[in-house]
């Protein structure tokens, strides 16, 4: 039985689309103009609004937009000879130019095209469970990525603040990650004079909504973005993988509902 299983894999087994020998990089990736993998970067980028965005937000010499098409599936029980089954994970994996490995494999990064991997989604729920899902993919199916410091997570902004020039203050525009910086930057400004209803909040409903220039300046251009680093040691990665594990497999319903549980125990005492 389990011979006839391991035939079955293997007939299902499926590679990455290859012309003479080269794999054929996807046609929705507009890639980077720069040469050098070091200088580069990828932005994996939630639907195809959000993708033209940032093409024409992004530097088009150092930095690769791949829009992804809904919500990537969960990748974490998925057998690595059928990953590729897969178009969004094929898509990724092709850009990428890296094999999918395991953490003890010896894995070949000789042909990475980018120095980072920027996940950019909504800042909301729908976005943050889509990050989530392409972490799972890194975790699960790139692991060395992960240790080595490639991969990262963009954090656009939730609200947009107004604010009017004021005396030898100029008019400004503040961005706000979540609603604790929003109240944040209202007190603030309270403090410093400002009476609450000169002030126009707006909240972004996704990334596609944000103009190119709002974008570049919140989640693209290095000297002004916020991103998160996602990086995991050799002694730190059991402990996340075990955690993916509880959070992402298919036996683990048990576990996640005793986990959510108690965190939600946690946030009514926190409160």
């Amino acid at each position: 039985a389990k011979a006839a299983t391991a035939r079955l894999k293997s007939a299902q087994k499926t590679e990455k689309r290859k012309t003479s020998g080269v794999a054929v990089l996807p046609g929705k990736l507009s890639d980077a103009a720069s040469a050098d993998p070091a200088a580069r970067e990828l932005f994996l980028v939630e639907g195809d609004s959000a993708g033209g965005s940032a093409k024409q937000a992004r530097d088009r010499d150092t930095q690769a937009i791949l829009p992804l098409r809904g919500k990537v599936m969960n990748s974490w029980d998925t057998d690595p000879l059928t990953l590729y089954a897969n178009k969004e994970i094929h898509d990724i994996a092709v850009a990428l130019g890296v094999e999918h490995h395991g953490l003890d494999d010896a894995a070949d990064l000789s042909g990475l095209r980018y120095h980072k991997v920027v996940i950019m989604t909504d800042a909301d729920v729908d976005g943050a469970h889509i990050s989530t899902l392409l972490l799972t993919l890194f975790f699960r199916h790139f692991p060395r990525l992960v240790e080595l410091g490639h991969v990262f997570v963009a954090q656009p902004p939730l609200y947009r603040v107004d604010v009017p020039a004021r005396g030898k203050k100029p008019a400004r525009r503040d961005y706000a990650l979540d609603e604790a910086e929003l109240t944040a930057i209202r007190d603030r400004l309270a403090l410093d004079g400002y009476r609450p209803e000169a002030i126009e909040v707006g909240r972004f409903k996704g990334l596609g909504e944000m103009n190119p220039s709002q974008l570049r300046e919140t989640a693209m251009e290095p000297a002004t973005r916020r991103v998160l680093p996602i990086r995991a040691s050799r002694a730190d990665m059991a402990e996340a993988l075990a955690t993916f594990d509880m959070l992402m497999g298919r036996g683990e319903a048990a576990a996640r509902r005793a986990w959510m549980e108690a965190r939600g125990d946690q946030v009514e005492a926190d409160i």
